[in-house]
């Protein structure tokens, strides 16, 4: 899929993760620790120049998505069990997961009824939101519980979210539908189309910087980092690495407040080869400058 190219950011690989963790799936960080989820092994790890294990989740609880919170100061873990994935036991409820610093789980949460599939996890001093895979159902985190911002049913397949800088409105990434925003007062969503009056269907991950938000396109192989701003109902898109910028096999994203940090060589193109991998996952980023642009 082509997007608009911008300035050509060049990602630097700052991690390679051991190649026994077969998917790695979500990245997140403070500023200084780069957490990473492990999905069949269910282990986060904890990095800085080397990995570690930092937690095993409960045992039928895989994880995908994560997000440091730094109001909460937990690093939330969109934990599931779906189907069709090779190594997973499916189940009907996964869970959203809060560990502190240590690992230890302090937090669990999953809606009052229905089948639960959590699959990506956003968190900010305003809020933290986590999204189903498989309803493209949205909640949020109110007084210990979840409460639906987007109703089941209502997408296909939630993906990355993140709140508008004023905390009116959520971007919500519906790999199916397409990108579209949430109006947090009223509940009313809108898929915005782009210039050509499609929606951009196909992102992952979602992080916000400023009035830009950065997402993983993975509808295809190999994928790209695009760069998007809502503007008077219309979705602008651009393509941070340029028109030749590509990323293999790419899942999620976060920002640190200084770079965004992206997972690349994820695993999941090569699920199904029984050999062991070559060549473990890696963590690159893209430093961010003035107006939140790639530098």
């Amino acid at each position: 899929m082509a997007f608009a190219a911008a300035i050509a950011a060049q990602p630097q690989t700052i991690l390679t993760i051991d190649p026994k963790h077969r998917i790695v799936e979500g990245v997140a960080s403070d500023g200084r620790t780069v957490w990473v989820s492990s999905v069949l092994d269910r282990q986060i790890l904890t990095c800085r120049s080397t990995c570690r294990t930092l937690a095993t989740l409960p045992k039928g609880l895989h994880p995908f998505a994560i997000a440091w919170d730094g109001a909460q100061k937990r690093l939330w873990v969109a934990a599931d069990c779906p189907p069709g994935v090779p190594g997973i036991k499916p189940c009907e409820r996964g869970a959203l997961i809060g560990l502190d610093r240590q690992g230890r789980v302090r937090t669990r949460l999953a809606p009052a009824s229905g089948s639960f599939h959590s699959g990506d996890v956003s968190a900010s001093p305003a809020g933290v939101f986590v999204s189903d895979s498989q309803n493209g159902a949205v909640y949020r985190i109110a007084e210990k519980h979840l409460v639906a911002v987007i109703n089941p049913g209502v997408g296909k397949s939630g993906q990355g979210t993140a709140l508008t800088a004023d905390g009116k409105r959520l971007l919500v990434a519906d790999y199916s539908q397409g990108v579209g925003l949430v109006d947090m007062i009223s509940g009313k969503r809108a898929i915005l189309p782009r210039s050509n009056g499609k929606p951009l269907r196909g992102i992952d991950g979602v992080v916000r910087c400023g009035s830009t938000y950065y997402g993983i396109y993975n509808g295809e192989n190999p994928g790209t980092l695009v760069a998007m701003e809502p503007r008077e109902g219309v979705l602008t898109i651009n393509q941070p690495l340029g028109e030749d910028g590509t990323l293999d096999d790419p899942t999620q994203i976060a920002y640190d407040g200084k770079r965004l940090l992206l997972v690349e060589n994820s695993g999941w193109a090569e699920l199904e080869k029984p050999e062991p991998r070559a060549s473990g996952a890696r963590i690159v980023a893209i430093p961010l400058g003035a107006g939140c642009r790639p530098r």
